[in-house]
């Protein structure tokens, strides 16, 4: 395996670059999926790889795949990407890291002839960070075989906008069919989106897998009533009732304590005017902990607790589960190069779980997969504050090159 150098510098430039797209005040970037911004992004994305004689196609759902050929056209192409869609107060890192490295490690293909024995892919994920169109992953997750076309096609953003119909208005409805492109094996570089790198000092964490999320949906009826003629006793206050359970989703998580998490990060109150009881509150619940077995038990609390907190308030509800991530191991094969391949570079590393959600854990059920993490400041993500160094983004993607090469190496 040659020594191949990525240019750090060129790469902190097309970060800079794209995070023009959908820029916010505060230095982070809001570009939504399936967004006019998003369609700009993948433009500026389309021809970038185009210009390194990338063959780009899109499949039904939109995920983006650029192509540069190996040796060995048998082979099934090594894949390395990540997502270019943002939080609405998102980061300039977060998933445009993945993509503008893996765009990095191509160019300095192209521009040293190296050729590699399978060929090798670029991927741009849609509609990773699931906050227009729940669930996350979602086109991953199609990919994957975990929901079908007509599931994402149907879901719906909070102003009633479909997935397909805002894929097509962008033009970015492909004719391949989800799944029909085979990985021989993907790696996605990341940014940590927690403290654990920066804590201890390390600049890569080698991830050994993700742990298991669920996300759930909940509504809250009551009775709209005047805040000044209904008397206490004689009220159905339903946000009283959603505090309540916002408070033992926190408690269930500290239960669960060290590994356990659980939030209520979203959370719409009608009618949402100061001389009204509540009449009907709606919001999010979002539980994740590696081990599969815990989370069964913080979904029944959470059910048990629904019951518990509002009958007594004379409150009804409606509860749903609308996603479910088991927890991924990674391929011990592709861990190995990537333990290599930071070896090779001479930095630091450590094992690592990551806490959150990405599309590798379900690329996994169908390919070899594992990622790479670089350290964030304060572990903050899903953050317009959110920052990753110079050194930082280069050094990521210099082992995600080698992580690649290795790989392809014993393919030989």
């Amino acid at each position: 395996m040659q020594n191949l150098q990525i240019d750090a510098q060129r790469l902190w430039g097309t970060l800079m670059e794209t995070a023009k797209f959908g820029a916010t005040p505060k230095g982070g970037i809001c570009r939504l999926t399936l967004t006019d911004l998003d369609r700009r992004v993948r433009e500026w994305f389309k021809e970038r790889c185009e210009g390194l004689g990338c063959t780009v196609t899109v499949d039904e759902v939109g995920n983006m795949f650029a192509r540069r050929p190996g040796k060995n056209g048998k082979l099934a192409p090594i894949a390395m990407g990540s997502h270019l869609d943002t939080q609405p107060t998102g980061g300039k890192f977060d998933g445009v890291l993945g993509v503008l490295g893996a765009l990095e490690a191509m160019r300095t293909l192209h521009e040293t002839g190296y050729e590699t024995n399978a060929p090798i892919e670029i991927v741009n994920w849609t509609n990773e960070e699931g906050s227009r169109f729940a669930p996350a992953m979602l086109a991953s997750g199609v990919f994957a075989g975990a929901f079908t076309p007509e599931f994402a096609y149907s879901c719906t953003d909070r102003e009633g906008k479909t997935f397909g119909e805002e894929l097509q208005r962008i033009g970015y409805k492909g004719p391949e069919k989800a799944g029909a492109h085979k990985f021989g094996a993907m790696f996605e570089l990341h940014i940590e989106q927690g403290p654990i790198l920066e804590d201890e000092g390390r600049m890569i964490g080698v991830v050994q897998g993700v742990q298991g999320m669920r996300w759930y949906e909940v509504t809250v009826t009551g009775q709209e009533a005047h805040t000044g003629a209904t008397p206490m006793r004689l009220r159905k206050n339903a946000l009283l009732g959603a505090a309540r359970l916002i408070e033992r989703i926190d408690a269930i998580a500290l239960e669960h304590a060290p590994y356990a998490v659980g939030a209520v990060g979203l959370i719409e109150n009608k009618p949402n005017s100061r001389n009204v009881v509540p009449g009907e509150v709606f919001f999010t619940v979002d539980f994740r902990h590696p081990d599969d077995n815990v989370l069964d038990v913080m979904e029944g609390k959470l059910r048990a607790a629904l019951g518990e907190i509002l009958q007594p308030l004379q409150l009804s509800y409606k509860e749903a589960r609308i996603w479910d991530s088991p927890a991924v191991s990674f391929a011990p094969e592709l861990i190995e190069c990537v333990r290599t391949g930071a070896q090779k570079a001479g930095y630091t590393s450590r094992d690592i779980i990551s806490g959150a959600g990405h599309d590798a854990a379900y690329v996994a059920r169908v390919a070899p997969t594992t990622m790479i993490f670089v350290p964030c400041a304060g572990g903050i993500s899903h953050n317009e504050a959110e920052s990753t160094s110079f050194e930082e983004c280069a050094a990521g993607a210099q082992v995600l090159l080698n992580a690649v090469l290795e790989y392809d190496r014993r393919l030989g």
